[in-house]
């Protein structure tokens, strides 16, 4: 029995890139586009009417950009992942949308081949996060700086307050709790170091700290009950 469909919405406000991508996924066994948003905004609408597996997201984007898009259709629909389009590794978007929930970075000179295997790797549950965007946020969490300059300084937040954790985040945060260390954690999950240590990252940034024995202090709060 084969893989269901994956069904996606490509969102970028540059038709040409809109119509490239669509015929190349619907030319890929398994998959489909369902719906193209010119904006976040009409990403959001297709989301909810169309609730696709998968929405590829640009950035930069009239009406409503890619991050405000993002959190707002994870927020509503938390089936749906979010891949990232992005031109560029920008520093002052890495944060934000990985807070809000999106599955990765997907770079769009990629090539055709890549642009698929990473659409099934997210589906896979893969964090997709090129080499370059994961060393520049390693670099921002190092130096305390986990939020874009407009935003509020890293401060921890309460145990009343929702980080909107996924599930392989949860897993890893009961791991982490358990005293794990990142190599464990790797080997116990069957994928690699690096991508655990992006993840780590991410659980880091969206309860504002950037200290290991202090996140675990903290992340016990979010940990489901023992049964």
């Amino acid at each position: 029995m084969g893989r269901p469909m994956i069904r996606i919405v490509i969102a970028d406000d540059q038709r040409l890139l809109r119509d490239g991508l669509q015929t190349m996924i619907n030319l890929s066994e398994g998959m489909e586009v369902v719906g193209l948003a010119e904006n976040g905004r009409r990403a959001l609408e297709l989301t909810e009417t169309l609730r696709p597996d998968l929405v590829l997201m640009d950035i930069q984007m009239p009406e409503m950009d890619g991050i405000e898009s993002t959190r707002k259709i994870l927020s509503l629909y938390p089936d749906t992942k979010v891949l990232i389009l992005t031109t560029y590794p920008e520093d002052d978007y890495i944060i934000d949308a990985l807070v809000s929930g999106a599955s990765g970075f997907l770079l769009k000179d990629l090539p055709g081949d890549k642009i698929i295997a990473a659409i099934r790797d997210t589906m896979d549950g893969t964090l997709l996060m090129p080499t370059a965007i994961s060393a520049k946020l390693a670099a921002r969490l190092a130096s305390g700086a986990a939020a874009p300059p407009s935003a509020r300084p890293l401060q921890p937040i309460r145990p009343d307050q929702d980080p909107g954790f996924t599930e392989r985040e949860l897993k890893i945060i009961e791991l982490m709790a358990e005293g794990r260390s990142n190599r464990e954690i790797a080997g116990l999950l069957y994928i690699s170091e690096g991508t655990i240590r992006n993840y780590i990252s991410i659980i880091y940034s969206k309860i504002g700290v950037n200290d290991r024995l202090k996140a675990v202090g903290l992340l016990r709060d979010w940990l489901p009950p023992r049964s």
